[in-house]
């Protein structure tokens, strides 16, 4: 059998390049026809026996004959009974509890035909699935090749090609997918909308925008139509990759393509909008939504919320709020979470108590995230002892404290200049099995060395080395002086070294510069001293 070559998604790409209109020389390989020999002697007369017992389904005799299958008699058992999908799946699937062995991927593939023919498309799914979860790179290649050998045998249709890519996109196997695709168009087959659409989304999903838009050129080339669906995947991808006039420039082509835009189309370019703080924007387009007749939702309402929370303008944030509830759009804990965390951010627990005890009057269960904002709050007000209640009231809700939990506990005890109890919390947090970030190190740090104490700093620095963590320049200036200033250069010049050897010193970070700063205070401190 000849093998069938596959190329790569750069490939596609850079072949797509340099082909301005690929439909005016494309030129498809004609599908191999491919016949196999018939059955004989003992083979037909197993074949013959148990096609008969199939069809009375009388699975009993059909279980006592169960230690005579091979690939061979499967493979012909199943083109003989191919009319019949349920019959032929019921038989698929006692091969592979009595003799996995016998089956091959020449079985797997005629089981694919004969689903895909008859729209089994979930079925046929998990199949794929099956095959496809092994997680052997070139399996979906070899697995094409045989699809293909055996699709006029079957008298298939393209929905066995296009099943095997939206698959692969389902599973998130954007490599084997685009390299399905490649093969596809090759034979004159191209994906069905729905399973672009589902390669996009699993792009998006896995952060990589780029392959989503590069694909969708690949739609356009090749006269893919998409539908609205698409171009709402497109503009989003296009305001995670920070190029938000592309993705109002698709938004206002939608009507010129025949398509009106949804409710998820506004409220993609609203969350664009505010992910880069033009808010009067997210404001003009929610505004011109309702104008259109499309009713802003949850989403549209959460997503402005948020937005002006994040620039902390609370005051705007609250009458969008009151705008939702005079509307009729039931705020969700997405919303009092958001605001109850904007206010917190801004040393308001007083606003965020009372959030929170409105939404447990409109029968809204309170998360993690609502306690998480909540302890937050009372912390950066250095109302630690409120907040350790709040703790306890995690364990009667059922809730485990993560690490945004200890991060707000931590806060609290470096705003009272705790730097030892933060330390101890910090201990806890990594006990319980929750990792701080760089934010939470750095509040140590600053603590400690807030409180002079820089022995207690430079123990959080070895903590964060052994987390492969570095520190940025200016917390790790900081510290040195402070350690030459109380008489430690040597402490500063070891940790300096240490931080080296694991090639975690910061960019940017001037060793002798903050060491000799720190030493060169010391000592004008002790001229101005005499």
């Amino acid at each position: 059998m000849t093998r069938i070559s596959f190329r790569g998604f750069s490939t596609l790409l850079n072949g797509a390049a340099k082909t301005p209109n690929p439909m005016r020389i494309w030129n498809p390989i004609p599908v191999p026809h491919r016949t196999i020999p018939e059955p004989r002697g003992q083979d037909l007369d197993y074949v013959n026996v148990a096609h008969s017992h199939l069809i009375n389904s009388d699975w009993a005799k059909l279980n006592s004959m169960s230690t005579g299958l091979t690939p061979y008699r499967v493979k012909h058992i199943m083109l003989k009974i191919k009319k019949d999908h349920v019959l032929s799946f019921e038989f698929f699937n006692w091969v592979k509890i009595q003799n996995p062995n016998c089956q091959t991927l020449e079985t797997y593939s005629i089981i694919l035909h004969i689903l895909t023919k008859n729209k089994k498309f979930k079925s046929a799914e998990s199949v794929l699935k099956g095959i496809l979860g092994s997680g052997s790179i070139d399996l979906p290649p070899k697995l094409f090749e045989m699809i293909l050998y055996s699709y006029r045998l079957c008298d298939s249709s393209p929905c066995v090609f296009d099943s095997l890519f939206k698959t692969c996109a389902h599973m998130k196997k954007l490599g084997n997918a685009i390299d399905v695709f490649c093969l596809m168009k090759d034979y004159g087959f191209l994906p069905r909308v729905e399973s672009c659409n589902a390669y996009i989304s699993a792009s998006i999903s896995l952060q990589r925008g780029d392959i989503a838009l590069s694909f969708y050129r690949e739609m356009k080339r090749y006269r893919i139509s998409p539908n609205v669906y698409t171009l709402n995947m497109v503009m989003c991808a296009f305001c995670k990759w920070g190029k938000l006039e592309k993705a109002t420039e698709v938004f206002k082509r939608m009507k010129t393509m025949g398509f009106s835009p949804t409710i998820a189309s506004y409220n993609t370019l609203i969350a664009g909008y505010c992910n880069k703080g033009l808010l009067n924007s997210g404001m003009k387009l929610k505004n011109l939504m309702e104008k259109n007749g499309v009713l802003p939702d949850n989403v549209t309402y959460n997503t402005l919320i948020n937005g002006f929370c994040r620039e902390g303008k609370l005051h705007e944030a609250n009458k969008i709020f009151s705008e939702m509830k005079a509307k009729n759009v039931v705020p969700n804990v997405v919303t009092y979470n958001t605001l109850i965390n904007g206010y917190s951010q801004v040393g308001n627990s007083e606003m965020g108590g009372r959030l929170h005890d409105e939404m447990l009057r409109n029968g809204i269960k309170a998360d993690i995230l609502t306690y998480n904002a909540l302890i937050l709050g009372l912390c950066v007000e250095g109302k630690t002892k409120k907040a350790a209640y709040l703790v306890k009231e995690l364990d009667r809700e059922n809730l485990v404290p993560n690490s945004s939990t200890f991060s707000a506990l931590i806060t609290g005890q470096c705003v009272r200049k705790n730097s030892e109890r933060a330390f101890l919390l910090y201990k806890s947090m990594i006990r319980s099995g929750c990792h701080p970030n760089d934010h939470t190190f750095k509040m140590l740090i600053s603590a400690f060395c807030k409180n002079d104490d820089f022995d207690g700093a430079v123990q959080v620095v070895r903590e964060m080395s052994k987390r492969s963590t570095a520190l940025d320049s200016d917390t790790l200036s900081e510290l040195c002086r402070g350690l030459c200033l109380s008489g430690k250069k040597e402490l500063a010049l070891k940790l300096c070294k240490e931080m080296e050897t694991k090639h975690l010193m910061p960019e940017g970070f001037d060793k002798a510069k903050a060491v000799n700063s720190g030493a060169e205070s010391e000592d004008k401190g002790h001229v101005e001293n005499l």
